[in-house]
């Protein structure tokens, strides 16, 4: 065999292993490839559904084992943040129930005693003006507890059939004097068919008796008050609408948090303790509904309760 016939034969078999080496090569990659795209799927699975799952790679490759390995101590340390998050948390609501609890004790005798004072001594303005701060001091130690109850879940709200329609109305004359006196015009329309809601009366009640009062406090610029009660495909809508100066887009959702007040969006200046609100929609939120916001200034500014709906079909089965 000629020089040239083994040169031809060593080039081939060389060709040959690098096409070998290239094909291995590529075959790896693409395997790594697909096992970093599994790692990737499974832990955007877990940081979406929020679950305490660990992230598993059947593999010999040592650096994707010590990259799942270290994914998931991060992932153990963020779930015992989270755990000790929740366990702060409890016990801090914990804490404002019991402290406005054991603060409702003097403030109730100091109550009595004002108003033992107040008959004795009927013309000291004074005195009714201590009074006045002293009742308002207890309404809002009131509210701290009922919101520390409903945060912590210690509050049982009874889920029945509620008539929406009655309760709307309820309310709203409940307002009519007030109305009347303010020289408010007032839009009631509730429709004439019966309206069912999942709901606790005294829950819904409340949330309406806040969102009228708020309505006629803060809206009283616009001398309008308005109530709609509607139907949507799974809840029923009430909303609650007033043509005052209304809410800036950037505070919408922060009047719904916690010791908010208007001072920054309505009037410019403190109204109200800021807790009304958030209690109202977190017993919405109980109930499986909702309230939400949408305001533009000096036009109009609603506020929609949003229940589940009890519907009846055709033979009177009752659909939820």
């Amino acid at each position: 065999m000629s020089d040239k016939w083994i040169i031809f034969f060593l080039v081939c078999i060389i060709i040959l292993l690098l096409a070998v080496v290239c094909w291995q090569q590529f075959v790896f990659n693409r395997g790594i490839q697909h096992k970093l795209k599994k790692i990737s799927e499974k832990l955007s699975d877990i940081l979406e559904k929020d679950t305490e799952e660990k992230v598993m790679v059947f593999t010999d490759n040592e650096v994707l084992m010590d990259l799942s390995g270290q994914i998931n101590r991060l992932l153990l340390d963020r779930q015992k943040i989270k755990r000790d998050y929740r366990k702060q948390q409890a016990a801090t609501k914990k804490m404002l129930a019991n402290i406005s609890h054991d603060i409702k004790t003097p403030l109730t005798v100091i109550l009595g005693y004002l108003e033992i004072m107040g008959m004795e001594e009927k013309e000291n303005e004074t005195l009714k003006k201590v009074e006045v701060k002293a009742k308002q001091v207890m309404e809002l130690i009131n509210q701290f507890f009922t919101l520390a109850k409903l945060e912590a879940g210690d509050v049982n709200i009874e889920i029945t059939k509620i008539n929406i329609n009655e309760l709307c109305r309820e309310n709203v004359l409940g307002f009519y004097e007030l109305l009347l006196k303010k020289e408010f015009t007032v839009d009631i329309r509730i429709p004439e068919q019966k309206l069912f809601v999942q709901g606790h009366r005294e829950s819904i009640d409340r949330i309406l008796n806040n969102l009228l009062s708020n309505a006629i406090r803060y809206g009283s610029d616009g001398k309008y008050i308005g109530l709609f009660l509607r139907e949507e495909e799974h809840f029923i809508a009430i909303d609650i609408v007033d043509n005052g100066r209304g809410i800036e887009k950037d505070f919408a959702e922060s009047v719904f948090e916690r010791l908010y007040t208007m001072e920054d969006s309505r009037n410019r200046k403190i109204q109200g303790n800021g807790l009304g609100l958030t209690i109202a929609r977190n017993l919405a939120k109980q109930m499986g509904g909702d309230i939400l916001l949408e305001s533009e200034p000096n036009v109009a500014t609603v506020f929609t309760v949003r229940l589940k709906k009890i519907s009846y079909g055709i033979c009177g089965e009752r659909n939820l």
